[in-house]
């Protein structure tokens, strides 16, 4: 098969290689689908870069986590009915070698989730971490119908795929962007109110909206907003943090104690199974009637994936997508 992979860590240019590996085969359990389309995640460069001082865990990784595709055969103990399938895969390079940018993936059947014929490949390879990650940092503390959610970043990867959930959910939606002129390009219909981080009281403005609080904060930049996320959450709210910008991050404690807020830390490859599988289901709902849309940015063929690394590691507002040739 044709496939990328890296056997020692580093930069792109200098670690990643393109060519031909044997094909896999699905062991007890397994799905192996015809990969489509590979979606890239930060969290894929920073396991090549050996962020925070991670090692190599295997001797090659194929990297890659997200995908869209066709499952073409079935380790035993699987439906044969599943040969032809389309799907959206998530997970695939969690605790695992080979991840989805290659011809063939491998992994556990629940992994590889239906895709309605209407939706695109390029939704469905944009759906797995981000799109778990948002779910679990929206619904991990139960319904959020009639609430406040205060959603950070509205307008990255998570943080747009949270406001539609919880706009899917229920809720009212109040998004902030880093800069003013930013906010064009929020769509109201989804967050209807959307403020600025670098007006004069940001707070205020939240406040104004929700005057007894916000109930869910998703959280992209604790250590940048954890005084803010104090001054605007109701009694006993849910910060759910999936990122911060230092890597011993301070809080307001007492503040935040005398207000009985929950601190979720979110890691998306160690989600319980049953949650990660709950929000696949979610997902696909969402997207079947609608209400889930992806901002693609770049797209790269498999030959140029590292490319697509650097693009990802320089920040991009869309969904960075590697092609994968039949």
């Amino acid at each position: 098969m044709f496939a990328s992979w890296y056997d020692r860590q580093g930069s792109a240019a200098d670690v990643l290689r393109v060519g031909e590996l044997p094909d896999p085969e699905p062991g007890p359990g397994e799905v192996r689908v015809r990969v489509t389309i590979s979606g890239v995640n930060p969290c894929d460069t920073k396991k090549r870069l050996g962020w925070l001082g991670s090692s190599m865990p295997y001797p090659r990784v194929i990297p890659h986590s997200d995908a869209a595709g066709v499952v073409d055969a079935v380790g035993s103990g699987v439906d044969t009915s599943r040969v032809g399938q389309r799907v959206w895969v998530y997970g695939a390079q969690s605790y695992r070698p080979s991840g989805t940018a290659a011809q063939f993936t491998l992994l556990p059947d629940q992994q590889a989730v239906p895709l309605p014929d209407h939706l695109g490949d390029e939704l469905g390879a944009s759906l797995g971490i981000p799109g778990i990650t948002a779910h679990r940092a929206v619904f991990g503390d139960g319904p959020v119908d009639g609430r406040f959610v205060l959603v950070h970043g509205v307008l990255g990867g998570v943080g747009s795929l949270a406001s539609q959930l919880a706009r899917w959910g229920g809720a009212t939606v109040i998004g902030t962007v880093r800069r003013t002129a930013d906010l064009d390009g929020v769509d109201p219909a989804v967050v209807p109110h959307t403020v600025a981080l670098d007006t004069e009281d940001p707070a205020a403005a939240i406040r104004a909206h929700a005057p007894d609080g916000v109930h869910r904060v998703v959280e992209v930049s604790l250590s940048a907003n954890a005084d803010l996320d104090n001054a605007v959450t109701a009694l006993g709210a849910v910060v759910a943090a999936y990122g911060t910008s230092a890597k011993r991050t301070e809080l307001p404690f007492w503040p935040l104690l005398f207000n009985n807020v929950t601190l979720r830390l979110l890691g998306s490859d160690d989600f319980p199974a049953e949650s990660k599988r709950q929000a696949a289901r979610d997902l696909t709902s969402a997207a079947a009637v609608g209400a889930l849309t992806v901002d693609i940015g770049d797209r790269y063929p498999l030959q140029n994936i590292a490319e697509a690394h650097d693009r990802v590691d320089a920040g991009t507002r869309g969904r960075v997508l590697v092609t994968v040739a039949g």
